[in-house]
């Protein structure tokens, strides 16, 4: 039996810029290893496996190297494949069952509406090696389940970091997320990047689950409950963000459809 396989492009409307990922629409369960050895094959930061419930969709996201327990660009390409390939009309709501609850994404024009849980920060010291490891001037550091969140002074800064990755693979928590207020004339509220050596990836494009960490580090800052956000990588990628201090964040995201293919089974 063939399993239908699609790369989709997220946190975008033009191909070959966002975060891409791939979506393996399974037609019967396949086992933890089998996901794995296709999400290296696939050689992508996340892909996604969606099967079939008799309510809403499993959803599971691998890296190359391991799977991880939330995943916002790959579900945002698993949303956006189960209304392109019309496994759900435009009105019906994808309900996703994952490792980090239920998870709900609304068709909302030519954007989608991802309903994720709020990830909270502690206020903690760098440790020195961050610091080298970055080359940057930290202003603030927290820590979350996702790993450290820093704060630089410019958007500039942000976005000509060059880290050193064999040190931050050497830390205790080798992922990070920087960031910073974006300029005065932009159109952005803030600015990041994330660097995850931890999870086999030196940077992620544009991460849905960063945002979950920034929408509260920004919210208490900025005292605003609605940003727009840019993850400042080579690719490149747009989040709208809906934060009201709450359990919940709503990110917005686009995407589109590059690549179709079967995998022979």
């Amino acid at each position: 039996m063939n399993q239908k396989i699609i790369q989709v492009d997220a946190f975008t409307n033009t191909p070959f810029k966002g975060n891409p990922a791939a979506v393996c629409v399974l037609e019967k369960p396949q086992s933890a290893e089998w996901m794995q050895l296709i999400a290296r094959e696939m050689n992508l930061s996340e892909t996604a496996f969606i099967l079939k419930q008799e309510s809403g969709f499993n959803l599971r996201w691998f890296t190359p190297t391991t799977e991880v327990p939330l995943c916002g660009h790959a579900t945002l390409a698993s949303a956006h494949t189960l209304w392109a390939e019309g496994y759900l009309q435009p009105e019906e709501i994808a309900n996703f069952q994952t490792k980090s609850g239920l998870l709900k994404a609304r068709l909302q024009g030519d954007w989608i509406e991802l309903d994720f849980p709020a990830n909270f920060s502690e206020v903690t010291t760098p440790p020195p090696e961050l610091v080298t490891a970055l080359g940057a001037n930290i202003i603030t550091t927290v820590k979350n389940s996702l790993g450290y969140l820093v704060e630089v002074e410019s958007a500039s800064i942000v976005s000509n970091l060059q880290p050193n990755f064999s040190l931050l693979k050497s830390l205790a928590m080798p992922d990070v997320i920087v960031t910073s207020i974006g300029e005065t004339d932009s159109e952005y509220d803030f600015v990041s990047r994330f660097f995850a050596p931890g999870l086999g990836i030196d940077e992620d494009p544009v991460t849905g689950a960063a945002h979950c960490c920034l929408a509260p580090f920004w919210h208490s800052k900025l005292q605003k409950n609605e940003f727009t956000a840019y993850q400042a990588s080579a690719r490149g990628g747009v989040v709208k963000v809906k934060y009201d201090g709450g359990a919940r964040v709503f990110l917005q995201g686009q995407a589109v459809t590059v690549m179709k293919g079967e995998l022979w089974d």
